[in-house]
């Protein structure tokens, strides 16, 4: 994906048309590549210029910053200064302070003195003054995932995302409907299947899926829109696929079309050089973690943590869902001695910082770092799944005791009906923090709260030899989309007759 501000769409005759790139723009990827693989040792700010001139020649200067922005997520930028810029600023300072400087002769004065009473230079420690400022870090590696043919896939596709930021509605054709749905259903969002009864034009299967957007939900979210984004990721690799979309475009609503037929297309992301087993294991261990239903997003290249003179990127960062509480997670695989003992010594600077290490046993320094008050977690081969859940689930409960404490003992919703999901939105806290309040005005049907007034109305309404469909218009009046265990707690269940559709029946 892309930032908002690198998006590209025309809005000509009132559609929203992403602006793809082209397989003209295939020398314009390779430059940004090489600009990149060309300035490795040098610092960001000479990439930047670099860049900049690419953006004066090029067609648009977002399709440049958008190449850009793919690549340098695979460059590693680290502060280069033979001492701490912030020890030697305030070595600098004092000096300067003693020395009274007004000329460029006592400044020079005042960083020799300064430079007495530590190691460097007077020349080391000048270089080291404001190394750490972003424009002065040094791109030290650049390992892209991506020739120019797949870095031009991979933005269109990342186009296309962003694009679907801010869908309030997204329908899709697609003939894997399978996978569709079960990725729809990991990534937590509500949806429905139409029939449209049209299997004319090539369209890839007669069922419509149809996702709702966060203009549907109660708290409309960052994390939602990014949902459909990755959605986009399952629907592509369909053979054949369809997708219409609903875009809040600033107030007004336009349409989005994307197909097989266009460019979007998930690329071949395997770097083409040799796999380090290390990168192995990580993109092993996102691939199953995304399958799992747990109250935590994985992030990939979360911000960097300073570590002294360096900067420190972990593998990934687990989102917590219900509150501004992050878990930086690092692989630590087959790696050499030295890079090992680097890594111990970024993670000696690191404070205040919650981190999992999942440690190759093979490398022995599994206590190393738990005497650094870190989680270390061994593996071989493969990083665990449940091993990292377990610990997640501690923290977890932690924050499920605090926020619970905070809570009165009793609430008394004003809605005759109200999920649990939304009054726990509503306190910003997850649900489990409500298991030990009481709702002494509702009865708990399912996740939702129900005034006993509404269930005794409902079982006057509702009558056995309903269609299932007429019940669940009547309990969408009252707010009500859990039908299965509200007809339940009537005395009710659902015979179905295929995948037509549902009678309601009395339970025996």
């Amino acid at each position: 994906m892309l930032t908002k501000d690198l998006l590209r769409v025309s809005r000509a005759g009132g559609g929203y048309r992403p602006q793809f790139a082209t397989r003209e723009h295939r020398p314009l990827a390779a430059r940004v590549i090489g600009t990149y693989q060309g300035h490795v040792g040098k610092p960001r700010e000479n990439l930047e210029r670099a860049l900049a001139d690419l953006e004066r020649d090029a067609e648009h200067f977002k399709l440049v910053r958008g190449f850009s922005a793919l690549l340098e997520r695979d460059a590693t930028f680290e502060t280069d200064a033979a001492i701490e810029p912030e020890r030697a600023r305030k070595a600098a300072f004092e000096a300067a302070e003693a020395v009274g400087v007004v000329s460029e002769d006592e400044r020079a004065m005042a960083l020799v003195r300064a430079a007495e009473g530590i190691e460097p230079s007077a020349d080391d420690l000048e270089r080291a003054l404001y190394a750490d400022l972003e424009e002065r870090q040094v791109l030290t590696a650049i390992e892209p995932r991506w020739d120019p043919d797949g870095l031009v896939a991979q933005y269109n596709l990342s186009l296309a995302q962003t694009a679907l930021f801010d869908a309030t509605e997204v329908r899709v054709r697609s003939s894997d409907p399978k996978a569709l749905v079960s990725a729809i259903k990991r990534l937590r969002l509500m949806y429905e299947i139409r029939k449209t009864g049209d299997v004319s034009g090539g369209a890839p299967d007669e069922r419509e899926v149809v996702v709702t957007g966060p203009t549907h939900l109660f708290r409309a979210t960052r994390r939602y829109g990014t949902r459909f984004a990755r959605l986009l990721r399952t629907i592509a690799t369909a053979d054949e696929w369809r997708l219409e979309a609903t875009i809040d475009d600033r107030g007004t609503e336009r349409t989005l079309e994307l197909s097989d037929a266009g460019p979007v297309r998930v690329p071949n992301a395997e770097p083409v050089a040799d796999v380090s087993f290390d990168s192995g294991v990580e993109a092993d261990f996102a691939a199953r973690f995304s399958n799992l239903d747990l109250d935590w997003e994985l992030a990939r290249e979360p911000a960097p943590l300073a570590t002294g003179t360096r900067v420190m990127i972990p593998d990934f960062a687990f989102e917590y869902e219900h509150g501004e509480f992050r878990v930086f997670f690092e692989i630590m695989g087959f790696w050499t001695p030295e890079y090992v003992e680097k890594k111990l010594g970024q993670l000696e600077g690191l404070e205040d910082v919650e981190l999992i290490v999942a440690v190759d046993e093979s490398l022995g320094v599994g206590e190393e770092i738990a005497a650094r008050d870190f989680r270390a977690i061994p593996y071989t081969g493969t990083v665990r799944l449940k091993d990292v859940a377990d610990v997640l689930r501690e923290y977890e409960r932690q924050l499920v005791a605090e926020s619970a404490a905070s809570l009165p003992d009793e609430l008394r919703p004003d809605e005759d009906v109200v999920s649990l999901e939304r009054l726990a939105a509503r306190r910003g806290v997850s649900e489990d923090a409500l298991a030990d309040v009481s709702f002494p005005e509702h009865d708990l049907v399912g996740r939702t709260l129900v005034r006993p007034s509404v269930l005794d109305s409902l079982g006057e309404e509702l009558e056995a030899g309903t269609s299932l469909s007429a019940a669940e218009a009547t309990l969408e009046e009252y707010g009500i989309s859990d039908s299965s265990a509200l007809l339940s707690e009537l005395g009710y269940r659902v015979e179905w007759e295929g995948l037509a559709g549902g009678t309601v029946v009395e339970r025996e």
